[in-house]
């Protein structure tokens, strides 16, 4: 009786908003504590706490002891979330891992294990035995360990992903790299046997075709089965539909109707129906390895329907609140983690839209999911409402039927798999070419933190006016001017700066130099990097991870020129891949380097011979803002280091000189020629003993020298003798090992700066 009572008193004191606003007080906490670096994010964070609590407490005085109690579970739930303490690899240190949890390639291991309860990455190089006791599926543990512990690496480019803050979203901090190990194998305890279950799942869908493996994969277990997919990810990225791919509210809706459509056959009640539909998708959380949007929808199922047995009436916005806070206090990092907030933004976008027509809410909810794909992403489709009413289909009506189909039958009828197989690469064929097409996609470029959330909330109101009208038609017309205006402002800063550069990218040992002109902004390359491929499966090339993204996040979609130093892999590895992604003006090269046969093989696919330019020393490329002088080589060569084309400019009353890996003796070639001086010179071959000569670097005078190298390169660049001469001489240096990229800024407005993208 006494527990009724306080029920109808909870029930009377309960109204609308209560939850979700709850909600926004503890995401906005979550950022303050784990995301906030700034001193003005603190700030801003700080006030929308403050005003939050404010508004909890006006509004709703009567829950302040639901309010409370909610607030200790937090600090519990943070405190038990606190990250771990570092530790060492001793002798008697172990590492548990569980098979589905890891990668594969070669002898080389990579995933995630824990160290007495403390999750840790772990690489490792592993023998054929070994690879054989992880292709047993149980839990291993690595002993013996030789290796060393560091922090996971982090992003060292604008633009890049961030591995260590995606890591740290899991409250994983550490990195274990192992030369060697011993392996013992464990076959005991249920949760080994469930994840022996999902790894055999993952076994499964690898001896099946490529692509019923891959969508086998991605809506199961919520992961790309091999890199070989990377295309067709990028293929639904750029036509705006990734989502159909991500396990999330809709998988979570397949399977309670299929569940109940079976159960009402059997004439089951409603509760024994959800009975059994809590196992499945319990199950389904575990599978799919936590990912935040079947995590999300689940809750939402479960909270719905224990609320509707007991009466409970809450409103849409409230349970997805309810179910918000929950999540957030199993996991307080939840929002460090961009699917997971793509994922509760556009189910807050459902729920404010519910009453609108279809196609109005489609439109609508991909306007409020814009800016968090240019603060992510920076590039969204224009077309993204045309081409999900186009693809959701063929992805609902044939892609989810012939892979579930597919599940059941692989073993028992193989030539069915490879009649959907079929069918299913017709439908991707087609999606590959209305991606290749590049139709409607728009490189904007990255909004910042504050711009982001700026347009969420003024997008934020104007979905709520159009579920409840409460602005008349004036007022209406000037927020949606507004948010129209802020966009092209953004657009207008990003694509037309008052600001040159230029910006050494970090692509470890190798170089790339990026020069771009105030507006009208030209951009251009000098080299591209590249890494080279001793494996003989494909991989990714790195520009796919460092430029690309850096050239986009400005808002880059094309290059009024490359040039190419000379042939070697670490300066125009990625050449090909550039330029098959990218538009190319001019390809300027040394005179000889199209006699070689590997480069010609890496442009001939790529670009006219029309825009193909030879260089020797003596030429000038006048460009709009800027002249390119070449200063080497003065014959042609075979495209080796001693042949070298330099290049030398003048931009903001500052000069630059880029040699590549010029040698000494062509330095002093050069020196000899020219006799030039530059305020700022890019050091020869990545700091190499070979190059740069004393009386060269004493004779050009450089207020500061660059050095592009990898971090622990198997060259010991820069080597010892090359510092001390920069000391002798008292040369300043920086090097990408130690800032990451770095920047030198120019305007006619403001003085030159330099910056280091790692402080």
């Amino acid at each position: 009786m006494q527990h009724s009572k306080i029920n109808w008193k909870f029930r009377q004191q309960l109204q609308p908003g209560f939850f979700l606003l709850t909600a926004l007080l503890f995401i906005d906490l979550s950022f303050l504590i784990y995301q906030c670096s700034k001193i003005e994010q603190t700030i801003v964070c700080s006030l929308f706490g403050l005003y939050f609590i404010y508004l909890l407490l006006k509004k709703y005085s009567a829950l302040k002891n639901v309010l409370a109690l909610f607030l200790i579970l937090a600090a519990v739930s943070v405190t038990l979330n606190r990250p771990h303490p570092t530790f060492s690899l001793t002798s008697s240190s172990s590492i548990e891992l569980y098979p589905d949890q890891i990668s594969l390639k070669d002898n080389w291991l990579t995933g995630v294990g824990k160290v007495k309860g403390t999750p840790v990455l772990v690489t490792a190089t592993i023998t054929d035995m070994q690879k054989k006791q992880l292709e047993r599926g149980y839990q291993v543990v690595l002993t013996e360990l030789n290796g060393e512990v560091k922090k996971i690496d982090q992003a060292t480019n604008y633009g890049q992903f961030d591995l260590r803050k995606y890591y740290l979203g899991k409250n994983v901090t550490q990195q274990v790299n192992l030369k060697s190990c011993h392996i013992k194998t464990r076959v005991v305890g249920i949760i080994n046997y469930l994840h022996y279950l999902r790894f055999c799942l993952q076994s499964y869908f690898k001896k099946m075709p490529q692509l019923l493996c891959f969508f086998s994969s991605e809506l199961i277990l919520g992961e790309n089965p091999s890199q070989a997919n990377q295309s067709i990810l990028d293929n639904y990225r750029d036509l705006g539909v990734i989502h159909i791919l991500s396990i999330s509210g809709l998988h979570v809706g397949i399977y309670t109707i299929l569940i109940s459509t079976i159960c009402c056959y059997f004439k089951l009640t409603e509760f024994e129906t959800f009975a059994c539909c809590v196992p499945l998708l319990l199950g389904g959380i575990f599978f799919s390895n936590y990912q935040a949007g079947f995590i999300r929808a689940s809750l939402s199922y479960f909270l719905s329907q224990m609320l509707k047995f007991h009466r409970f009436p809450i409103a849409k916005l409230d349970l997805l609140g309810l179910t918000c806070l929950i999540h957030l206090l199993i996991d307080p990092r939840l929002m460090m983690q961009a699917g997971a907030l793509l994922s509760y933004v556009l189910s807050l976008g459902l729920a404010i839209t519910d009453k609108l027509p279809n196609f109005k809410q489609s439109l609508l909810l991909n306007i409020f999911l814009v800016p968090l794909l240019l603060f992510f992403f920076f590039q969204l489709n224009l077309l993204t409402v045309i081409f999900n009413l186009l693809i959701v289909p063929y992805f609902n009506y044939i892609i989810l039927p012939l892979t579930f189909i597919n599940l059941l039958t692989f073993n028992l009828v193989p030539s069915m798999g490879a009649a959907f197989e079929k069918i299913l690469m017709l439908g991707e064929q087609q999606i590959g070419s209305l991606s290749a097409s590049k139709i409607g996609l728009l490189t904007f470029g990255k909004i910042n933190w504050w711009q982001c959330l700026l347009l969420i909330s003024l997008t934020v109101i104007l979905l709520a006016d159009q579920n409840e009208p409460y602005f008349n038609r004036s007022q209406r017309k000037w927020l949606f001017q507004s948010i129209g205006w802020l966009y092209l402002i953004l657009f207008l800063m990003i694509h037309f700066p008052l600001t040159g550069q230029v910006t050494f990218i970090d692509v470890g040992q190798g170089d790339s130099i990026l020069i771009t002109t105030p507006f009208p902004r030209r951009a251009y390359l000098i080299d591209t990097g590249g890494k080279l491929n001793f494996s003989k499966q494909k991989v990714q090339p790195q520009i796919n991870k460092i430029t690309l993204p850096f050239l986009k996040a400005q808002g880059i979609s094309r290059l009024n020129g490359i040039f190419v130093t000379h042939k070697d892999t670490d300066h125009i590895g990625d050449l090909g891949p550039l330029m098959s992604q990218i538009p190319v003006e001019r390809l300027y090269f040394a005179q000889g380097l199209m006699a070689n046969p590997s480069f010609k093989k890496r442009i001939e696919k790529h670009i006219k011979l029309n825009q193909l330019v030879q260089l020797l020393a003596g030429q000038e490329i006048k460009e709009p803002q800027i002249k390119f002088n070449i200063v080497y080589p003065f014959k042609p060569g075979q495209g080796e280091n001693k042949d070298c084309l330099s290049i030398f400019f003048k931009v903001a009353n500052k000069s630059w000189l880029f040699t590549g890996d010029l040698d000494q003796e062509g330095e002093q070639k050069l020196m000899a020629k020219y006799n030039l001086q530059a305020n700022y010179f890019k050091l020869g071959h990545h700091g190499s003993k070979t190059s740069s000569n004393p009386d060269f670097l004493h004779k050009l005078a450089p207020e500061i020298v660059f050095i592009s190298a990898g971090r622990n390169n198997r060259f010991g660049h820069p080597h010892v003798e090359t510092i001390a001469t920069l000391k002798k001489l008292g040369i300043p240096w920086v090097s990408t090992q130690d800032c990451g990229m770095i920047s030198w800024t120019y305007s006619k407005f403001t003085k030159p700066k330099f910056n280091r993208f790692l402080k």
